[in-house]
């Protein structure tokens, strides 16, 4: 046991130095395999106190490091993907409606395309599932079309390939960068890693170019365009895209024949490329024929122009955000290949800025020194806001925002002007684009009949993070005694949030005067969010003003169940 401990002490040790020297995907590997060694163990974890503290002591720890990551922007946590559309089309089947079935054979005679279209059973059967069940999924795929239709078309076509290839990533991804299937294909093009890198796309820890809109689609047009090349047949090149050149190539030797419905007549391909060709017939069709399917009345998004800046150096989109006055989520659509908030180290990388921003970007970032651009901020001063105040908000004292902005220390700040705000490393609180938990962990014991959503569910926190914070798989919390949970705070909060993580395992009930009781002030109240509450509901409550509110919580504008407000006298 002994041993045990020291071998887990020491890779965590390992994983805190990693972490701080900015190796992040080393430090996680190092307190994964901390955590692996506890739980592979023979031993019972709770049977032993000393086993059951350098557990806690782990999970604490770490849980730490990841709440400070995904402060700062550029930890642990991805950006959040999206179900691809292609999985639940694959697992459905719609049987072929007679008349649906006549009607698109007359069409597609009348239909042009320079792809052949060919309707079957299995076409008719899901262009009746995406007549109804599935008419979501085409029709939010059609309206975000408008977005990349152009820039797809001009790509295939500078490819040399046919341009109704484009409903192919319809089908696959709703056009959605992020879109993300259970087998791991990402972006528009569902590309899989090892296939994605033979095509120039890069994926590293800052950037996954499966999701970059533009690359994707130029690889996706090549890969295509050698897949055809291969076997002479479109629908065989789509079906070699999803399954793979080998196994199409395998299905053909076997049986002589060079023919997609030939081959998904002897059934020598798995289910999904069976399924697949047929999906992008049916969506083919029906996208072609607006009106008879009803789709006509769809408003397509528009385009949304960019400006590209090539940086050299990593900056926190937030930070970015502020300097061309758009928000940090702006940012992130705009750049879709990062994972993370913050751009890469290391390497040049193509800054996507809102339309006609380059020019204040370049302004307003030189203020800046290069190496505090995943640090520092900017604020926009609001009504009220004093030197003071505003460094409380960004855990900075006023003597530093005075000398980064060369103010006197009895300067008034002007409403709407900005200030730069120089953070020490390591010292963000959380903006109001992040969801943002207390550092300090609550433990929660765990009570019979207890799963991970009925205690996401008390503490007004997401099941997945409540997951992550405790290494669990699944909802049971079957063997486990206790689990940590970190309570969600407003952002001006955070530094008080260990009021309310003093109330571990009370399914956080209790009153926000008992809570500024247990912190010992009674200048301050600190108030949990409840379900239907807003800001002029607990602003009377508390014989207060909904400025007061703002100015005392970072200015918040939308409240979150479980949330916890400062409320000062």
């Amino acid at each position: 046991m002994a041993d045990l401990i020291a071998q887990v002490e020491k890779e965590y040790q390992i994983g805190q130095d990693n972490y701080r020297a900015g190796h992040l995907e080393a430090s996680k590997q190092n307190f994964d395999r901390a955590f692996n060694l506890l739980l592979g163990s023979n031993l019972d974890l709770h049977s032993d106190e000393r086993l059951e503290r350098e557990f806690d002591h782990i999970l604490e720890g770490v849980n730490g490091f990841e709440l400070q990551a995904l402060q700062e922007g550029d930890g642990f946590t991805e950006q959040k993907s999206e179900p691809a559309p292609i999985d639940e089309a694959n697992e459905v089947t719609f049987p072929a409606d007679p008349n649906i079935k006549a009607k698109a054979e007359a069409e597609i005679k009348s239909t042009h395309s320079d792809l052949p279209l060919m309707m079957t059973d299995q076409v008719a059967g899901y262009i009746n599932y995406f007549s109804t069940r599935g008419r979501g999924t085409i029709e939010r795929a059609l309206t975000r079309s408008g977005r990349y239709d152009e820039m797809i078309r001009t790509t295939l076509k500078e490819e040399g390939v046919p341009q109704d290839l484009i409903f192919l990533a319809q089908a696959e991804s709703g056009f959605h960068p992020l879109a993300l299937s259970r087998a791991g294909a990402r972006g528009i093009w569902q590309f899989m890693a090892s296939r994605a890198k033979g095509y120039g796309l890069e994926r590293d820890w800052w950037i996954d170019e499966r999701q970059d809109p533009e690359k994707s689609t130029r690889a996706a047009a090549r890969h295509l365009k050698d897949l055809y090349s291969q076997f002479g047949d479109w629908y065989l090149a789509m079906a070699a895209y999803n399954s793979g050149p080998g196994t199409v190539q395998s299905a053909v030797k076997r049986t002589g024949y060079a023919d997609f419905w030939e081959l998904y007549r002897r059934n020598v391909l798995p289910k999904e490329t069976r399924n697949y060709v047929p999906i992008i017939l049916a969506v083919t069709i029906m996208a072609k024929n607006p009106e008879q399917y009803g789709l006509d009345h769809l408003e397509k998004d528009q385009p949304v122009p960019y400006d590209s800046v090539k940086i050299n150096y990593p900056v926190d989109l937030r930070l970015v955000a502020e300097c061309v006055d758009a928000s940090a989520s702006d940012l992130q659509d705009l750049n879709p290949s990062l994972l993370r908030m913050t751009t890469p180290k290391d390497q040049t990388f193509e800054l996507h800025l809102p339309s006609g921003t380059s020019e204040k970007f370049d302004t307003a970032i030189a203020a800046i020194p290069p190496d505090m651009r995943v640090w520092w901020r900017y604020h926009k001063v609001q009504p009220g806001d004093s030197l003071l105040s505003v460094a409380r908000t960004y855990r900075t004292t006023p003597k530093a925002i005075v000398e980064a902005n060369n103010l006197d220390d009895s300067a008034e700040l002007a409403p709407d002007s900005k200030l730069i705000i120089p953070i020490a490393a390591g010292k963000h609180s959380s903006t109001e684009d992040a969801a943002t938990y207390s550092h300090r962990a609550t433990r929660y014991k765990v009570r019979k009949g207890d799963t991970v959503q009925s205690v996401a569910d008390n503490f007004g926190v997401p099941p997945a993070m409540v997951r992550k914070w405790n290494r669990l798989k699944g909802d049971s919390l079957k063997g486990r005694t206790a689990i940590y949970v970190h309570l969600p705070v407003s952002p001006a909060a955070a530094r008080d949030s260990e009021v309310a993580s003093s109330r571990s395992h009370s399914k956080t009930s209790g009153s926000a005067r008992h809570a500024a009781s247990a912190a010992g002030s009674a200048s301050v109240v600190h108030h949990k969010v409840k379900q239907g509450e807003t800001l002029y509901s607990i602003a009377s409550s508390y014989n207060t003003t909904v400025d007061a509110l703002k100015r005392d919580n970072r200015n918040i504008a939308v409240l979150r169940p479980g949330m916890v407000l400062v409320i000062r006298p």
